[in-house]
């Protein structure tokens, strides 16, 4: 892609640009999500639409982050790590090509979630390892290996001094990232958290995620990376929907029956049959499709994610009322 800007991702709701205040006294009892992003780069195997779900366009790739992000730093990032980047840029509706100069914010919490985003990474040190011993590995390729370089990359990009965390839980990391975020809420750690997910589709990525026994029915990796902005009720000045996350559950037959009559996850409303499977951020994807159609007017939305292997999990997102409580 040229210098020229990338095309919006669509689904993008501007968080509100006012001063976020460090965290109270004030017990938190509800957790309402405030903005929101997809970022799915564009991909000649999946199609753009979803009977049901909004439309999503195509975003800027990895290798072209720089038309988002700006030129400067992004220079050894992994292609998750600028993914990621590029989500949380379009859900804090910062201008095209600027990277923000702020100062820190010490309330405002990262949960990052991905299974495979370093894994050629990993693979590759080890490889070089085995090759040539640790005098072999480069010093900018090395921090890389780090499990939590995808949060800890963007807690540095954009100054977020708050706690910062990395899930790699499977099929269900995206849901659970989002219930350690409302759990850091409620503890009043931090009085914003941005949840992002993200993986790649690389050619190791690829094959890990297809293990041996592949299956062929199921819809394959895609790059792609989303992020969701959570914030307490009571000091939203915009919510677009209360969140609710429910526990983990070994079976599916054990999801607990819908609260909404939209359900948005596997053998319902389901983007990773129509756009490719984005494994450890699919629940942060699907979160924030969520948030759209309530924003839009759905009475209630439902989000299923996971897998038999790793166990399933549900979040519920409902109308939230405007303005700011005292």
């Amino acid at each position: 892609m040229t210098g020229t800007p990338a095309p919006p991702a669509v689904d993008v709701a501007p968080a509100p640009g006012a001063r976020r205040r460090a965290p109270g006294s004030t017990a938190v009892t509800a957790v309402a999500v405030t903005s929101y992003s997809i970022h799915l780069p564009a991909d000649d195997r999946f199609g753009t639409t979803v009977a049901g779900l909004p439309r999503v366009d195509p975003a800027c790739s990895s290798d072209s982050a720089n038309t988002l992000l700006g030129r400067k730093g992004l220079l050894y990032k992994e292609p998750a790590t600028r993914l990621a980047l590029c989500a949380v840029h379009r859900a804090l509706g910062l201008p095209d090509g600027v990277r923000p100069d702020a100062t820190l914010d010490p309330g405002t919490a990262v949960v990052a979630a991905s299974n495979l985003g370093n894994v050629a990474t990993v693979v590759d040190v080890t490889r070089t390892v085995a090759r040539e011993g640790s005098r072999g590995v480069s010093p900018m390729a090395a921090p890389n290996a780090s499990s939590n370089v995808i949060a800890s990359s963007i807690a540095l990009w954009f100054r977020f001094g708050g706690p910062n965390l990395m899930v790699c839980s499977g099929e269900t990391a995206g849901l659970d990232a989002l219930a350690l975020g409302v759990l850091l809420l409620r503890a009043r750690r931090a009085d914003r958290v941005l949840v992002v997910g993200a993986e790649a589709d690389d050619e190791t990525a690829v094959a890990v995620r297809r293990g041996p026994t592949a299956d062929v029915a199921a819809p394959p990796l895609r790059a792609g990376a989303a992020c969701v902005v959570l914030e307490p009720v009571a000091r939203a000045a915009a919510p677009l929907a209360t969140l609710t996350v429910g526990p983990t559950v070994r079976r599916r037959d054990d999801v607990p029956p819908w609260p909404a009559r939209v359900v948005v996850g596997p053998g319902h409303l389901d983007p990773a049959a129509a756009w490719g499977d984005c494994y450890g951020a699919q629940g942060v994807l699907q979160t924030a499709l969520a948030a759209r159609l309530v924003a839009e007017g759905a009475d209630g939305v439902a989000v299923l994610c996971g897998g038999d292997d790793d166990g399933w999990r549900t979040a519920v997102l409902t109308p939230a009322a405007t303005g700011r409580q005292p």
